[in-house]
């Protein structure tokens, strides 16, 4: 039933739009994001990760859109202990309590897709029980059939970007997160990934107390990174340090990203004294594998931007999947590449957001890529672009939020060190391997 009243909201979100430009109200404006979001307001579920992702594209929504939309928040309501006894026993038969030594009520987490109950097994070890909210795979097939409602909306808009294979990209992965038996994987793909890494942890799956919509695992033992927020320099450096080789070392490695990097999925792991010694993994639905050239195509935009390359920058966005670009639109597109790469490309220590106030961080580019492509465009946006944009956004918003100062251009050059894609085509093919994932590349 939510469903159909959002998709209600929406709908009439869209119409009272549509009725308001009648009347001669501005396109785009704050009052239009305002009524898309208050539309989407009621709905806790995966269409707000999707609003929140299209708030960092430019111009996949107006900005007034965006702004609105970037604000509302993933979170959920728990499930009451009722449902979720009800649940447990669907997932693992009506005597699953037993399997628990002990298992808590209240969840520890609630978020989009499901929620997290602490556990004990009987050998001891803590656990973490994520399990799925019921009939998710229809809600999400609803909130998908809204997001086109949203795109239809920035259609009408003479949209300077075809968001066509936005919408698949997003559809494929969401899908993808409601498999838990999918993400057990990913959890050991990391585990293989980063097994050398000391102070990076990932959790262990318990696979006799998994299905496709429970995951059970290791429980992390850590601090939110927000309490650290107004820690000394020091530590903060620490913690962002850790972040920018848990994202980067699998990339440019293995192909492999974390698509949503959010405070919210990783915690600090403390040392006896109670200071953070290293980062916890803490959620693995949503990780892109890329195709090795993918990755190729990535570091040679990076070293065309540093040596003003023109060639190797092409030949990077054909590598990336762009189509039919002219010089125009190449100049356009290295605004906003020149800001993703930015932190990458000064040999110094700098803040992520370096004299620009977190609110502007990136605004004026955006809004640059927007006016410009409005004239030069339309550009249509290669799927593999979506998840990496974000996620780039997602980290660097981290980084914001811990207000950390390093030399991001050594750490990225430490990541690319011995770069080859025949190496990577390699570590990747093992490390999937590894972890039982017989394809590749993500499907969809």
């Amino acid at each position: 039933m939510r469903y159909a009243n959002v998709g209600t909201g929406v709908g009439g979100a869209v119409a009272r739009i549509a009725a308001g430009r009648l009347m001669g109200a501005e396109r785009g404006s704050a009052a239009e994001g305002q009524l898309l979001a208050e539309a989407l307001g009621n709905l806790k579920g995966p269409l707000m990760k999707v609003a929140q992702l299209l708030a960092t594209i430019p111009d996949a929504l107006p900005s007034a859109y965006a702004a609105e939309l970037a604000q509302l928040q993933s979170q959920a309501p728990a499930m009451g202990w009722a449902f979720v006894r009800r649940r447990m026993a669907a997932e693992l038969g009506a005597e699953w309590r037993a399997l628990f030594a002990d298992f808590s009520h209240e969840a520890a987490h609630a978020a989009s897709l499901g929620q997290v109950h602490r556990a004990r097994a009987h050998d001891g070890r803590d656990l973490a029980c994520k399990l799925q909210y019921p009939d998710m795979d229809s809600a999400v097939e609803a909130d998908l059939k809204q997001l086109n409602i949203i795109f239809a909306v920035q259609r009408r808009m003479s949209p300077a970007i075809d968001t066509s294979e936005i919408g698949e990209e997003i559809a494929a992965r969401l899908r993808e997160e409601l498999d838990y038996f999918r993400e057990a994987k990913h959890i050991s793909l990391y585990r293989e990934i980063l097994k050398e890494h000391p102070t990076i942890h990932v959790p262990q799956v318990d696979k006799e107390l998994s299905t496709r919509r429970l995951i059970t695992m290791g429980w992390l033992e850590g601090r939110k990174l927000l309490e650290f927020k107004e820690h000394d320099l020091e530590t903060r450096n620490l913690l962002a340090r850790h972040l920018f080789e848990a994202w980067w070392m699998p990339f440019c490695g293995h192909g492999v990203i974390h698509g949503d990097p959010h405070l919210g999925n990783y915690s600090a792991s403390l040392d006896q004294t109670g200071r953070p010694h290293g980062l916890n993994l803490l959620d693995y639905g949503c990780i892109r594998i890329f195709p090795p050239r993918f990755v190729e195509g990535v570091v040679d935009l990076y070293r065309g931007l540093l040596a003003n390359d023109r060639a190797r920058i092409v030949h990077a966005y054909e590598i990336w999947g762009f189509q039919g670009l002219s010089n125009e639109l190449i100049d356009i597109l290295n605004i906003w590449a020149r800001f993703i790469y930015g932190p990458l490309m000064e040999d110094r220590v700098r803040a992520i957001a370096d004299g620009v106030s977190p609110a502007e961080y990136g605004r004026k580019q955006a809004f640059t890529v927007h006016r410009a492509l409005k004239e030069k465009g339309p550009v249509k946006v290669p799927r593999e672009f979506v998840f990496m944009d974000r996620a780039a956004i997602g980290l660097g918003g981290v980084f914001i939020h811990l207000r950390a100062e390093l030399n991001f251009y050594r750490l990225f050059n430490e990541a690319l060190e011995g770069f080859t894609v025949d190496g990577v085509a390699a570590r990747q093919k093992a490390a999937l391997v590894a972890a039982g994932l017989t394809s590749s590349f993500p499907s969809g």
